[in-house]
């Protein structure tokens, strides 16, 4: 399994704008793209004083299923014009890593 992992930061007065942006249209069209191999998708929220940081972790069972996300440059991050409007600044490039243990209670 292969976790992709990658941060953007807004404004608190865009926050919830973009968490709903997220929630309501960009997550949906991820899962509708129906990716073999596209596992699901986290997004974490952080209030850090004059900024908001959110992170999204997403879940693929192979490199092939992110390339398939994200292209064949899989590490670029996909960030919609949407997003880019109420973002102050994100990652550039979204971090991959081996998922080597998990537990579940």
């Amino acid at each position: 399994m292969i976790s992709r992992i990658w941060h953007g930061w807004t404004t608190p007065e865009n926050a919830d704008a973009y968490e709903s942006l997220l929630k309501g249209e960009i997550f949906q069209g991820i899962q509708s793209r129906e990716i073999t191999g596209y596992r699901g998708i986290h997004l974490l929220r952080r209030d850090h004083g004059d900024e908001v940081e959110f992170v999204t972790i997403m879940w693929f069972d192979n490199v092939e299923a992110v390339r398939s996300f994200a292209g064949e440059d899989y590490e670029v991050a996909v960030v919609p014009e949407k997003a880019r409007t109420v973002l102050s600044r994100f990652d550039g490039r979204s971090q991959h890593y081996e998922v080597r243990a998990e537990l579940r209670s």
